[in-house]
């Protein structure tokens, strides 16, 4: 609510004239005479030569006498502006620090909402409702995973052992298997591992006969 107001107010603000606006037209104001009157003496100045080269004198001394005055007013304008700039300068601070107070305002009460719409006990309340939600969905699982009927009869412990010998009679098949199967194979494939006997030698000399025996009975 206090920000809708904030906002009806700066509207209102915009229609009335801005005081900054205004002394800064009253200070281009002031600049303008200023120069006017600075254009008017250096004329005054220029005449008054003119009429002292015509050796009229007492005309050129009033040309000089308006001059003077246009120069107390030059100064007085000068004067004049010095503090509409101060209050320039002061307004332009005090409009900034007023902005710079209405945003932190503003970020202030979006903070302030923020925190209402997550509140801390609402927080701790959705995370108990979490909690319990995740207990209750944990007991659903552990009630889903009971046996029932036929089965919820089953001795644990039986079905252990059972398991075990299984186990352990799997094992001993393994280590039989090698055994078994070297003495079920074929001869022909027994007798192809042993070396092929060495041809047979000629009989000659009873030496040559004598190394034949010894040869054929290292071959056995």
């Amino acid at each position: 609510m206090d920000f809708i107001k904030r906002i009806i107010w700066k509207r209102q603000l915009t229609k009335v004239e801005d005081p900054i606006d205004k002394l800064k037209a009253t200070l281009r104001m002031l600049e303008k005479r200023e120069k006017v009157l600075i254009k008017k003496a250096s004329q005054e100045v220029e005449e008054a030569k003119e009429l002292s080269r015509a050796n009229i004198k007492r005309a050129a001394i009033q040309c000089l006498k308006r001059k003077r005055l246009y120069e107390q007013r030059i100064e007085q304008l000068r004067y004049f502006q010095l503090p509409i700039r101060d209050q320039i300068i002061m307004l332009e601070g005090a409009k900034a620090t007023t902005e710079t107070v209405d945003a932190l305002r503003t970020g202030a009460a979006a903070m302030k909402a923020m925190q209402k719409a997550t509140n801390i006990d609402d927080l701790d309340k959705t995370m108990d409702e979490i909690n319990e939600q995740t207990e209750n969905m944990k007991q659903i699982q552990e009630a889903l995973s009971t046996p029932i009927g036929a089965a919820a009869d089953f001795d644990e412990d039986e079905l252990e052992a059972e398991v075990e010998e299984l186990e352990g009679a799997e094992l001993e098949e393994q280590l039989l298997l090698p055994a078994a199967t070297v003495s079920d194979a074929p001869v022909q494939d027994i007798a192809g591992l042993l070396p092929a006997p060495p041809p047979a030698v000629p009989r000659g000399s009873d030496k040559e006969d004598e190394f034949a025996d010894l040869q054929a009975e290292m071959a056995i």
